[in-house]
This record gives C-alpha cells, structure tokens and sequence, in this order.
C-alpha cells in the first residue's frame, strides 16, 4: 500500500511539473501573433487590450473617411473597438523608390471579427485570388500607380481563424505563405522567425508593447535615423529593442546595442548631451494640460551605459495618452482615422 502511494504521488508530481514547465513556456514564449510573422528587419508588437482599458480610446467618436467608413458599415469591424492585437514585420526593400518605398510590411490582427462578412467584403474589392493551405488569398490594389513605372502595391490578405487575419504588401506571396505556413504549427512556442529567436529574450516580461531589429528603418535618412527632422548619431542598421509596460504607470523602455563598449560609449556620451539639450528647452509655464504631462515625461527621461548597451527610460503619463488619444476638434468627415 506504502509503494503504491508513493507511486501514485510521484505521478502526481510529475504531472503538476509538466503542467507547470508548459505555463511557464506559455508565459515567456513570444506572442501567437509575433510568431507568426515572416523573416525581417524588425518586428512590431502591441497587445492593446491594457491601452484600450486605460485610456477608454474605444468609446471616442472618431471622424471616418467613406472608404473607411465603407469597410466598417460592410465588416461590422470598429478597429479602435475590435482590434486587440497587431503583430508587424518590417522588410527592407531593395528598391526604395518602388511603390513600397524604403519598408514593406507583414502583419497580423487578432480581434473580434465576422468572418463571412470580411470574406464577401473582400471578394467584392480584390482583383484576384488565391487558395493556400485551405486558405484564400485575396489579392487588393492599394494607392495610385506609380509614375515610373506604373506599378501598383498589392495587399494580400488572409483569414488564419475566427479571431485573426495576416496580410503584406510584398511583391511576392512569399511573406505571406510564410504566415500561413507558421500558422499551421503555431502550437510550438519555439516556433518564430530568426529575429524573435535572437531577441525577443530581451524583451521585458510584462511589455504589452514592444519592438525589436532595426527599428529605425521606418526613420532612415541617408543611413542615420531622423526623428521630428533630428537627425540622431545612430546608423540606421542599428538593433534595437524597445517596450512600453504598464504597471501602475506606463514605463518606456529603449535599448540599443551597440558593435562593441567603445561604441556604446560613445553613443551614451552623444545621446545624454542630446537629452540634455533638448530638456533645456523646456522652458516657461506650460499652457495646456496636454503640455503639463508631455513636460513631466521629458523630465523622466534618463540614459544609462551598460557595457555594449545604451538604455533610454522614462514614465508615459496616463493624461498624455488620453489627450493623444482623444479625437480632434477640428477633425471633419473627409478626414483619416
């Protein structure tokens, strides 16, 4: 009897370890949507259900274009409503002056979405499509043609599931085969392009937000990085890996890793001089509440060195969001989203 419960608890055991290494693979293995996306420079993630919950941006009447009110009244989809997580694949193109420009994308949507309407919405706006792996592909023009070469962008998009859709603007199906393909073995928490391999450890645990690879891509000119027309002492390949993490606050987090110690020295050295310029000229009383929170997050910003590693800190206040988030006043019917 002895031998049989000390067998019966060591399976017990067994079985509590195993469903205890599963979570924790659950729980530090990137997100579904992240691996799911093809090879690239960078990857952008945003899980906006903690965003949505904070900042109530679902509940602000927002002044649609028709097109975009057209997809909406056709879908059933409020993206600001419907939408809780994008994934976004960042690919270099080899020719910037094509119809993609510099970066091409690759991304996918998780929410709440009617599939049969989205389905009859974009059959009826495709010029052609495609079976793959049991899915359709429809292909969509988007933009004007371009005046070189009279080329057009093409959208493909796919519906992976009930709860989410991939699509890319490549030339190629070549990205997004890639997705329905990771979607087919999507179980495995190991599975993922080479990039989130290599740093998606990186990544801080509690991020709803992150980025990941040369994010400066969407920002390069003439091989260095441009912010608000600031031209950064950072080459545009730099690997970078940024996060926002609400916990109590929202906490930003960006952090460059440099070639050797040499260089990230010397980059902290450039970057603090920067920061304290730029917080220098912050001067006089603040008029507008908006004003108020933007200074208060400047004043958090600080820069540390750690060996090949420069980090950029600061706390975004919740008021700064919502005043971001909040719809314009002069915003009219014509208008983007």
């Amino acid at each position: 009897m002895r031998k049989s419960t000390r067998y019966s608890l060591l399976i017990v055991l067994a079985l509590v370890a195993a469903l205890v290494f599963a979570i924790f693979l659950r729980k530090t293995a990137p997100p579904e949507a992240a691996r799911l996306l093809p090879e690239s420079d960078a990857i952008v993630y945003a899980n906006l259900k903690p965003l949505r919950l904070a900042t109530h941006f679902d509940r602000n009447q927002i002044a649609h274009s028709p097109d975009y009110q057209q997809f909406i009244d056709a879908t059933g989809i409020v993206p600001e409503r419907d939408l809780d997580v994008a994934a976004f694949a960042l690919h270099r193109m080899d020719n910037p002056s094509g119809p993609n420009g510099p970066v091409g994308y690759s991304e996918v949507f998780e929410g709440r979405f009617d599939g049969e309407r989205l389905a009859r919405y974009l059959a009826t706006i495709a010029t052609s499509q495609e079976t793959y792996d049991g899915h359709t592909i429809f292909t969509i023009p988007v933009g004007e043609p371009d005046p070189k070469t009279h080329a057009t962008r093409q959208l493909r998009v796919a519906q992976l599931d009930y709860d989410s859709i991939a699509a890319s603007n490549m030339p190629t199906t070549e990205q997004i085969h890639s997705i329905l393909d990771r979607h087919r073995a999507a179980a495995s928490p190991f599975s993922g392009s080479s990039l989130l391999s290599a740093r998606y450890r990186d990544v801080p645990l509690l991020a709803s937000a992150w980025a990941i690879g040369h994010i400066g891509l969407p920002f390069s000119e003439r091989g260095y990085i441009s912010v608000l027309g600031l031209q950064l002492p950072i080459p545009e390949d730099t690997t970078f890996v940024a996060s926002l993490s609400f916990v109590g606050a929202l906490h930003l987090r960006i952090e460059q890793i440099a070639p050797t110690e040499a260089d990230a020295a010397r980059s902290t050295a450039v970057l603090t001089t920067l920061l304290g310029l730029f917080k220098s000229t912050q001067q006089g009383q603040p008029t507008y509440p908006a004003d108020v929170a933007l200074r208060s997050m400047i004043a958090s910003l600080k820069i540390d060195h750690h060996k090949d590693r420069i980090v950029l800190t600061g706390t975004i206040p919740l008021d700064l969001l919502r005043q971001l988030m909040a719809p314009s006043t002069s915003s009219t019917p014509n208008n983007k989203p």
